[in-house]
Protein backbone atom coordinates (compact mmCIF):
# COMPACT_ATOMS: atom_id res chain seq x y z
CA UNK A 1 0.00 0.00 0.00
CA UNK A 2 1.50 3.08 -1.12
CA UNK A 3 0.92 6.36 0.80
CA UNK A 4 -0.09 9.79 -0.30
CA UNK A 5 3.04 11.01 1.13
CA UNK A 6 5.48 8.35 -0.50
CA UNK A 7 3.60 8.72 -4.05
CA UNK A 8 4.15 12.14 -3.89
CA UNK A 9 7.48 11.89 -5.84
CA UNK A 10 7.62 14.87 -8.15
CA UNK A 11 7.55 16.83 -6.04
CA UNK A 12 8.42 15.44 -2.67
CA UNK A 13 8.29 17.27 0.89
CA UNK A 14 11.79 16.71 1.60
CA UNK A 15 14.78 15.05 -0.17
CA UNK A 16 15.60 10.94 0.18
CA UNK A 17 18.17 10.20 1.93
CA UNK A 18 20.92 8.75 -0.26
CA UNK A 19 24.20 7.99 1.83
CA UNK A 20 24.27 6.96 5.34
CA UNK A 21 26.01 8.97 8.11
CA UNK A 22 29.27 6.97 7.50
CA UNK A 23 28.57 6.49 4.00
CA UNK A 24 29.37 10.12 4.09
CA UNK A 25 32.36 9.98 6.53
CA UNK A 26 34.11 7.48 4.55
CA UNK A 27 34.08 9.66 1.64
CA UNK A 28 35.15 12.49 3.32
CA UNK A 29 38.13 10.65 4.66
CA UNK A 30 38.95 9.01 1.02
CA UNK A 31 38.75 12.35 -0.34
CA UNK A 32 40.52 14.47 1.76
CA UNK A 33 43.44 12.15 2.54
CA UNK A 34 45.86 14.52 1.22
CA UNK A 35 44.87 17.25 3.79
CA UNK A 36 46.23 18.39 6.63
CA UNK A 37 44.85 17.60 10.18
CA UNK A 38 45.98 18.75 13.64
CA UNK A 39 48.66 16.83 14.77
CA UNK A 40 47.27 16.00 18.15
CA UNK A 41 43.62 14.38 18.39
CA UNK A 42 41.59 14.66 22.14
CA UNK A 43 41.37 10.90 23.25
CA UNK A 44 37.80 10.92 23.27
CA UNK A 45 37.53 11.57 20.00
CA UNK A 46 39.14 8.32 18.99
CA UNK A 47 36.93 6.39 21.64
CA UNK A 48 39.77 5.98 24.48
CA UNK A 49 38.98 6.51 28.23
CA UNK A 50 35.58 4.97 28.06
CA UNK A 51 33.83 7.63 25.16
CA UNK A 52 32.79 6.93 22.22
CA UNK A 53 34.56 8.72 19.33
CA UNK A 54 32.31 10.56 17.19
CA UNK A 55 32.58 8.66 14.28
CA UNK A 56 30.46 5.95 16.13
CA UNK A 57 27.63 7.51 17.62
CA UNK A 58 24.28 8.07 17.10
CA UNK A 59 23.51 10.95 15.37
CA UNK A 60 19.60 12.15 16.31
CA UNK A 61 17.00 14.70 16.25
CA UNK A 62 14.09 14.98 18.65
CA UNK A 63 10.47 15.73 17.45
CA UNK A 64 7.53 16.96 20.04
CA UNK A 65 8.96 17.90 23.41
CA UNK A 66 6.34 17.70 25.58
CA UNK A 67 5.89 16.12 28.91
CA UNK A 68 6.61 12.65 27.11
CA UNK A 69 8.53 13.75 24.95
CA UNK A 70 11.07 15.71 27.21
CA UNK A 71 11.21 12.49 28.99
CA UNK A 72 12.68 10.22 26.23
CA UNK A 73 14.51 12.72 25.24
CA UNK A 74 16.64 12.88 28.56
CA UNK A 75 16.42 9.08 28.34
CA UNK A 76 18.41 9.27 25.36
CA UNK A 77 20.77 11.98 26.67
CA UNK A 78 21.98 9.18 29.33
CA UNK A 79 22.88 7.02 26.62
CA UNK A 80 26.87 7.24 25.77
CA UNK A 81 26.94 6.77 22.27
CA UNK A 82 24.09 9.27 21.38
CA UNK A 83 24.66 12.67 19.97
CA UNK A 84 21.68 14.86 20.22
CA UNK A 85 22.22 17.72 17.61
CA UNK A 86 18.67 19.39 16.72
CA UNK A 87 14.88 19.47 18.41
CA UNK A 88 11.50 20.49 17.15
CA UNK A 89 8.49 21.42 18.39
CA UNK A 90 6.11 23.80 17.30
CA UNK A 91 5.41 25.21 20.97
CA UNK A 92 8.29 27.71 21.59
CA UNK A 93 8.34 27.00 25.34
CA UNK A 94 8.80 23.09 24.45
CA UNK A 95 11.44 24.03 21.76
CA UNK A 96 13.77 26.19 23.62
CA UNK A 97 13.47 23.84 26.77
CA UNK A 98 14.59 20.79 24.85
CA UNK A 99 17.46 22.84 23.30
CA UNK A 100 18.42 23.98 26.77
CA UNK A 101 18.70 20.16 27.71
CA UNK A 102 20.94 19.61 24.93
CA UNK A 103 23.29 22.38 25.10
CA UNK A 104 23.64 21.43 28.77
CA UNK A 105 24.51 18.35 28.72
CA UNK A 106 27.37 18.71 26.31
CA UNK A 107 28.16 21.83 27.44
CA UNK A 108 27.55 23.93 24.07
CA UNK A 109 25.21 26.12 22.58
CA UNK A 110 25.06 23.68 19.13
CA UNK A 111 21.67 22.08 19.52
CA UNK A 112 19.70 23.25 16.36
CA UNK A 113 15.92 24.37 17.23
CA UNK A 114 13.19 23.85 14.40
CA UNK A 115 9.30 24.56 14.31
CA UNK A 116 8.92 22.56 11.35
CA UNK A 117 9.53 19.25 11.35
CA UNK A 118 10.71 18.99 7.21
CA UNK A 119 12.98 21.59 8.33
CA UNK A 120 14.88 19.45 10.49
CA UNK A 121 14.74 16.23 8.43
CA UNK A 122 16.51 18.43 5.33
CA UNK A 123 19.04 20.43 6.98
CA UNK A 124 20.57 17.79 9.01
CA UNK A 125 21.87 14.83 6.74
CA UNK A 126 24.12 13.44 9.17
CA UNK A 127 21.25 12.31 11.18
CA UNK A 128 21.03 8.42 11.62
CA UNK A 129 17.80 8.55 13.86
CA UNK A 130 15.20 10.23 15.22
CA UNK A 131 12.92 10.90 18.44
CA UNK A 132 8.81 11.39 17.34
CA UNK A 133 6.91 11.77 20.43
CA UNK A 134 4.60 14.35 19.14
CA UNK A 135 0.64 14.38 19.73
CA UNK A 136 -1.04 11.09 18.57
CA UNK A 137 -2.31 12.93 15.23
CA UNK A 138 1.36 13.43 14.09
CA UNK A 139 2.58 10.03 15.46
CA UNK A 140 2.62 8.04 11.57
CA UNK A 141 2.72 11.30 9.44
CA UNK A 142 5.70 12.15 11.11
CA UNK A 143 7.15 8.61 11.17
CA UNK A 144 6.98 8.24 7.45
CA UNK A 145 8.40 11.88 6.86
CA UNK A 146 11.60 10.61 8.60
CA UNK A 147 11.92 7.23 7.41
CA UNK A 148 11.34 8.58 3.22
CA UNK A 149 14.68 10.65 4.39
CA UNK A 150 16.35 7.56 5.36
CA UNK A 151 16.22 7.86 9.27
CA UNK A 152 15.61 5.20 11.75
CA UNK A 153 12.45 5.96 14.11
CA UNK A 154 11.59 5.62 17.80
CA UNK A 155 8.05 7.08 18.17
CA UNK A 156 5.97 7.22 20.86
CA UNK A 157 2.77 5.01 21.14
CA UNK A 158 0.08 4.87 19.70
CA UNK A 159 1.95 4.15 16.42
CA UNK A 160 -1.11 5.10 14.54
CA UNK A 161 -4.73 6.98 14.42
CA UNK A 162 -6.37 4.49 11.95
CA UNK A 163 -5.91 1.13 10.80
CA UNK A 164 -4.71 2.65 7.12
CA UNK A 165 -2.25 4.56 9.04
CA UNK A 166 -1.27 0.92 10.49
CA UNK A 167 -0.64 -0.38 7.17
CA UNK A 168 0.81 2.88 5.70
CA UNK A 169 3.78 2.60 8.81
CA UNK A 170 4.26 -0.90 8.08
CA UNK A 171 4.71 -0.52 4.23
CA UNK A 172 7.08 2.43 4.72
CA UNK A 173 9.37 0.29 6.85
CA UNK A 174 9.46 -2.08 4.36
CA UNK A 175 9.97 0.15 1.10
CA UNK A 176 12.47 2.64 2.99
CA UNK A 177 14.28 -0.40 5.30
CA UNK A 178 14.21 1.79 8.48
CA UNK A 179 14.27 0.71 12.03
CA UNK A 180 11.10 1.52 14.20
CA UNK A 181 10.20 0.80 17.58
CA UNK A 182 6.85 2.29 19.25
CA UNK A 183 7.33 3.54 23.20
CA UNK A 184 5.88 0.62 24.45
CA UNK A 185 8.08 0.63 27.33
CA UNK A 186 7.00 -2.43 29.56
CA UNK A 187 8.29 -4.29 26.80
CA UNK A 188 11.43 -4.27 27.80
CA UNK A 189 10.67 -3.93 32.15
CA UNK A 190 11.82 -7.06 34.25
CA UNK A 191 8.16 -7.59 35.63
CA UNK A 192 6.53 -7.55 32.71
CA UNK A 193 9.02 -9.62 30.91
CA UNK A 194 8.46 -11.71 33.90
CA UNK A 195 5.07 -12.11 33.25
CA UNK A 196 5.20 -13.09 29.66
CA UNK A 197 8.06 -15.41 30.55
CA UNK A 198 5.73 -17.76 33.00
CA UNK A 199 2.88 -17.79 30.01
CA UNK A 200 5.52 -18.81 27.30
CA UNK A 201 7.70 -21.23 28.93
CA UNK A 202 4.11 -23.33 30.02
CA UNK A 203 4.27 -22.10 34.13
CA UNK A 204 0.58 -21.25 33.69
CA UNK A 205 -0.47 -23.96 31.71
CA UNK A 206 -3.27 -23.51 28.97
CA UNK A 207 -3.90 -19.99 28.74
CA UNK A 208 -7.61 -18.74 28.39
CA UNK A 209 -8.20 -15.26 29.43
CA UNK A 210 -5.72 -12.18 29.53
CA UNK A 211 -6.28 -8.46 30.78
CA UNK A 212 -5.60 -5.56 30.34
CA UNK A 213 -5.97 -2.46 32.46
CA UNK A 214 -7.80 0.34 30.63
CA UNK A 215 -7.03 3.16 33.27
CA UNK A 216 -9.47 5.39 32.86
CA UNK A 217 -12.02 6.13 29.59
CA UNK A 218 -12.99 9.74 28.06
CA UNK A 219 -16.52 9.97 27.93
CA UNK A 220 -18.41 7.99 25.16
CA UNK A 221 -18.96 8.41 22.70
CA UNK A 222 -15.44 10.58 21.97
CA UNK A 223 -16.64 14.00 21.31
CA UNK A 224 -15.26 16.71 18.52
CA UNK A 225 -15.84 20.49 20.91
CA UNK A 226 -16.43 23.17 19.25
CA UNK A 227 -15.03 26.32 20.90
CA UNK A 228 -15.35 29.91 19.94
CA UNK A 229 -12.10 31.02 17.94
CA UNK A 230 -9.23 32.91 19.86
CA UNK A 231 -6.79 34.83 18.80
CA UNK A 232 -4.02 33.22 17.08
CA UNK A 233 -0.31 33.48 18.99
CA UNK A 234 2.69 34.29 16.68
CA UNK A 235 3.69 31.11 14.67
CA UNK A 236 7.20 31.87 16.44
CA UNK A 237 5.18 31.46 19.99
CA UNK A 238 2.75 28.84 18.57
CA UNK A 239 2.42 27.52 14.81
CA UNK A 240 -1.44 26.23 15.12
CA UNK A 241 -1.75 25.05 11.35
CA UNK A 242 1.59 22.25 12.08
CA UNK A 243 -0.16 21.87 15.56
CA UNK A 244 -3.05 20.58 13.70
CA UNK A 245 -0.98 18.74 11.20
CA UNK A 246 -3.32 16.29 9.42
CA UNK A 247 -6.03 16.70 11.59
CA UNK A 248 -9.54 18.28 10.15
CA UNK A 249 -9.02 22.55 10.63
CA UNK A 250 -10.75 24.08 13.12
CA UNK A 251 -10.15 27.40 14.80
CA UNK A 252 -7.54 28.27 17.40
CA UNK A 253 -8.60 27.58 21.33
CA UNK A 254 -5.87 27.33 24.29
CA UNK A 255 -7.80 24.68 25.41
CA UNK A 256 -7.42 22.54 23.07
CA UNK A 257 -3.72 22.34 23.84
CA UNK A 258 -3.96 21.06 26.86
CA UNK A 259 -4.41 16.57 27.09
CA UNK A 260 -7.13 16.69 29.55
CA UNK A 261 -9.83 17.45 30.76
CA UNK A 262 -12.40 18.32 28.04
CA UNK A 263 -11.82 19.99 26.01
CA UNK A 264 -8.22 18.65 25.86
CA UNK A 265 -6.88 16.94 22.27
CA UNK A 266 -6.83 13.25 24.38
CA UNK A 267 -10.29 13.70 24.57
CA UNK A 268 -11.21 14.95 21.07
CA UNK A 269 -11.93 12.22 18.53
CA UNK A 270 -9.43 14.17 15.61
CA UNK A 271 -7.13 14.33 17.84
CA UNK A 272 -6.72 11.31 19.57
CA UNK A 273 -7.99 7.21 20.15
CA UNK A 274 -10.69 6.29 23.27
CA UNK A 275 -9.36 2.94 23.99
CA UNK A 276 -5.88 3.38 22.84
CA UNK A 277 -4.82 5.76 25.36
CA UNK A 278 -4.20 2.83 27.66
CA UNK A 279 -4.55 -0.20 25.16
CA UNK A 280 -1.15 0.78 23.67
CA UNK A 281 0.24 0.16 26.55
CA UNK A 282 -1.42 -2.92 27.91
CA UNK A 283 -3.58 -4.29 24.94
CA UNK A 284 0.13 -4.35 22.82
CA UNK A 285 2.01 -6.30 26.11
CA UNK A 286 -1.09 -9.19 26.02
CA UNK A 287 -0.44 -9.93 22.81
CA UNK A 288 2.73 -9.77 22.42
CA UNK A 289 3.12 -12.13 25.58
CA UNK A 290 0.99 -14.38 23.80
CA UNK A 291 2.74 -14.45 20.50
CA UNK A 292 -0.14 -12.70 18.78
CA UNK A 293 1.29 -9.16 17.88
CA UNK A 294 1.22 -10.50 14.03
CA UNK A 295 -2.39 -10.76 13.82
CA UNK A 296 -5.46 -9.29 16.10
CA UNK A 297 -8.82 -10.70 17.37
CA UNK A 298 -11.41 -11.92 15.34
CA UNK A 299 -14.95 -11.01 17.43
CA UNK A 300 -15.34 -7.78 19.46
CA UNK A 301 -18.32 -7.66 21.79
CA UNK A 302 -20.09 -4.37 22.65
CA UNK A 303 -19.62 -4.35 26.57
CA UNK A 304 -23.45 -3.34 28.67
CA UNK A 305 -20.85 -2.59 31.24
CA UNK A 306 -17.54 -0.89 29.63
CA UNK A 307 -16.53 0.59 33.22
CA UNK A 308 -17.32 -2.44 35.48
CA UNK A 309 -16.99 -6.11 33.49
CA UNK A 310 -15.22 -4.01 30.57
CA UNK A 311 -14.49 -5.43 26.94
CA UNK A 312 -14.15 -8.63 25.69
CA UNK A 313 -12.41 -9.63 22.43
CA UNK A 314 -11.47 -13.09 21.23
CA UNK A 315 -8.66 -14.65 18.88
CA UNK A 316 -9.42 -16.93 16.22
CA UNK A 317 -7.36 -19.63 18.71
CA UNK A 318 -10.30 -19.28 20.89
CA UNK A 319 -8.27 -17.19 23.94
CA UNK A 320 -10.25 -13.75 25.37
CA UNK A 321 -8.62 -10.65 26.02
CA UNK A 322 -10.82 -8.84 28.38
CA UNK A 323 -10.03 -4.69 28.63
CA UNK A 324 -11.24 -3.60 31.90
CA UNK A 325 -10.92 -0.82 34.27
CA UNK A 326 -10.12 -2.21 37.76
CA UNK A 327 -8.22 -5.67 39.08
CA UNK A 328 -4.55 -4.44 40.00
CA UNK A 329 -2.52 -2.25 42.45
CA UNK A 330 -1.03 0.06 39.76
CA UNK A 331 -1.14 1.35 36.10
CA UNK A 332 -0.99 0.17 33.09
CA UNK A 333 -1.48 -3.88 34.50
CA UNK A 334 -1.63 -7.01 33.18
CA UNK A 335 -2.95 -10.23 33.82
CA UNK A 336 -2.65 -14.02 32.44
CA UNK A 337 -5.08 -17.11 33.57
CA UNK A 338 -4.11 -20.55 32.58
CA UNK A 339 -5.23 -23.76 33.63
CA UNK A 340 -2.69 -24.58 36.09
CA UNK A 341 -2.12 -20.68 37.63
CA UNK A 342 -2.28 -16.94 36.96
CA UNK A 343 0.07 -14.09 37.35
CA UNK A 344 -0.39 -10.23 37.26
CA UNK A 345 1.49 -7.01 37.24
CA UNK A 346 1.31 -3.58 36.87
CA UNK A 347 2.87 0.07 37.61
CA UNK A 348 5.10 -0.23 41.13
CA UNK A 349 4.97 -3.94 41.84
CA UNK A 350 8.30 -4.86 43.65
CA UNK A 351 7.24 -8.73 42.18
CA UNK A 352 4.69 -10.09 39.84
CA UNK A 353 1.72 -11.18 41.82
CA UNK A 354 1.16 -14.99 41.43
CA UNK A 355 -1.55 -17.91 42.70
CA UNK A 356 1.29 -19.74 43.83
CA UNK A 357 4.94 -18.70 45.24
CA UNK A 358 6.23 -21.76 42.93
CA UNK A 359 5.78 -19.82 39.83
CA UNK A 360 8.60 -16.83 40.97
CA UNK A 361 11.48 -19.79 41.40
CA UNK A 362 14.39 -19.39 39.02
CA UNK A 363 12.40 -15.46 38.36
CA UNK A 364 15.91 -14.35 37.48
CA UNK A 365 17.28 -17.35 35.25
CA UNK A 366 13.75 -16.81 33.10
CA UNK A 367 15.05 -13.22 32.62
CA UNK A 368 18.66 -14.26 31.91
CA UNK A 369 17.37 -17.23 29.04
CA UNK A 370 14.92 -14.12 27.72
CA UNK A 371 17.75 -12.03 27.02
CA UNK A 372 19.98 -14.79 25.98
CA UNK A 373 17.50 -15.89 23.61
CA UNK A 374 15.50 -12.83 22.15
CA UNK A 375 18.95 -10.37 22.50
CA UNK A 376 16.42 -8.00 23.89
CA UNK A 377 18.19 -5.88 26.91
CA UNK A 378 15.63 -4.81 29.77
CA UNK A 379 15.66 -0.92 28.08
CA UNK A 380 13.42 0.08 25.75
CA UNK A 381 15.37 2.61 24.14
CA UNK A 382 18.43 0.99 23.98
CA UNK A 383 16.93 -1.77 22.20
CA UNK A 384 16.03 0.61 19.78
CA UNK A 385 20.12 1.88 19.51
CA UNK A 386 20.97 -1.38 19.41
CA UNK A 387 18.54 -1.94 16.50
CA UNK A 388 19.81 0.93 14.67
CA UNK A 389 23.22 -0.47 14.75
CA UNK A 390 22.40 -4.45 13.72
CA UNK A 391 19.49 -3.72 11.37
CA UNK A 392 17.60 -6.31 13.81
CA UNK A 393 14.04 -5.53 14.42
CA UNK A 394 13.36 -4.24 17.94
CA UNK A 395 10.57 -6.09 20.19
CA UNK A 396 7.81 -3.49 19.29
CA UNK A 397 8.56 -3.06 15.90
CA UNK A 398 6.20 -1.85 12.78
CA UNK A 399 4.33 -4.90 12.67
CA UNK A 400 4.01 -4.73 16.58
CA UNK A 401 2.73 -1.64 16.77
CA UNK A 402 0.18 -1.93 13.69
CA UNK A 403 -1.52 -5.26 14.55
CA UNK A 404 -2.39 -4.20 18.36
CA UNK A 405 -3.35 -1.14 17.70
CA UNK A 406 -5.68 -2.37 14.95
CA UNK A 407 -7.12 -4.45 17.81
CA UNK A 408 -7.33 -1.28 19.87
CA UNK A 409 -8.99 0.70 16.98
CA UNK A 410 -11.59 -1.86 16.03
CA UNK A 411 -12.60 -1.82 19.85
CA UNK A 412 -13.09 1.94 19.41
CA UNK A 413 -15.62 1.40 16.19
CA UNK A 414 -17.39 -1.00 18.16
CA UNK A 415 -18.29 1.37 21.01
CA UNK A 416 -18.45 4.30 18.40
CA UNK A 417 -21.17 1.67 16.54
CA UNK A 418 -22.87 0.43 19.37
CA UNK A 419 -22.85 -3.25 18.34
CA UNK A 420 -20.85 -6.19 18.31
CA UNK A 421 -18.00 -6.81 14.91
CA UNK A 422 -16.23 -9.96 13.25
CA UNK A 423 -12.90 -9.49 11.76
CA UNK A 424 -11.00 -10.99 9.35
CA UNK A 425 -7.11 -10.56 9.98
CA UNK A 426 -5.61 -11.69 7.08
CA UNK A 427 -7.69 -9.13 5.04
CA UNK A 428 -7.65 -6.49 7.38
CA UNK A 429 -11.32 -6.01 6.55
CA UNK A 430 -15.02 -6.37 8.70
CA UNK A 431 -17.33 -9.01 7.78
CA UNK A 432 -20.17 -7.92 6.22
CA UNK A 433 -19.90 -4.70 7.81
CA UNK A 434 -19.43 -1.63 5.08
CA UNK A 435 -20.48 1.14 7.72
CA UNK A 436 -17.31 0.00 9.68
CA UNK A 437 -15.01 -1.20 7.25
CA UNK A 438 -15.32 2.50 5.73
CA UNK A 439 -13.69 4.30 9.34
CA UNK A 440 -10.81 1.96 8.80
CA UNK A 441 -9.65 5.48 8.05
CA UNK A 442 -10.09 9.14 8.53
CA UNK A 443 -9.83 12.32 6.10
CA UNK A 444 -6.88 14.06 7.00
CA UNK A 445 -5.66 17.40 5.50
CA UNK A 446 -2.70 17.82 2.92
CA UNK A 447 -0.09 17.60 2.53
CA UNK A 448 -0.41 14.98 5.51
CA UNK A 449 -2.64 12.17 4.16
CA UNK A 450 -1.85 8.74 4.56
Amino acid sequence: MKTNLEMNDSKPLLPEKSLSRRQLLKRAVAVGGGLAFPNIIPAAALGRGGAVAPSDRIVMGAIGLGGRGTGDLGWLLGEADVQMIAVCDVRQGNRENARNMVNSKYGNQDCAAHIDLRELLAKHPTLDAVLIATGDRWHTPAAILAMKAGLDVYCEKPGALTIAQGQALTAAVKRYGRVFQTGAQRASEPNFILAGEMMRQGRLGKVHTVYAHLGYLPTWPRVNAVLPAQPEPPKEQLDWDLWLGPSPWRPYHPEFIKPWPVPGWYTQYDFAGGIPQWGSHTILQCQLDLGLADTSPVEYEFPTDLQGAGMTVRFANGIKLVARCDGWRGSCGVKYEGSEGWVAVADGYEKPDVSSPVLLRESKKLLQDYTARTEHPMNHMRDFLNCVRTRRNPVTNAEVAHRTMTTNLIMDICLDLKRSLKWDPVKQEFIGDDEANRLRSRAMRAPWQV
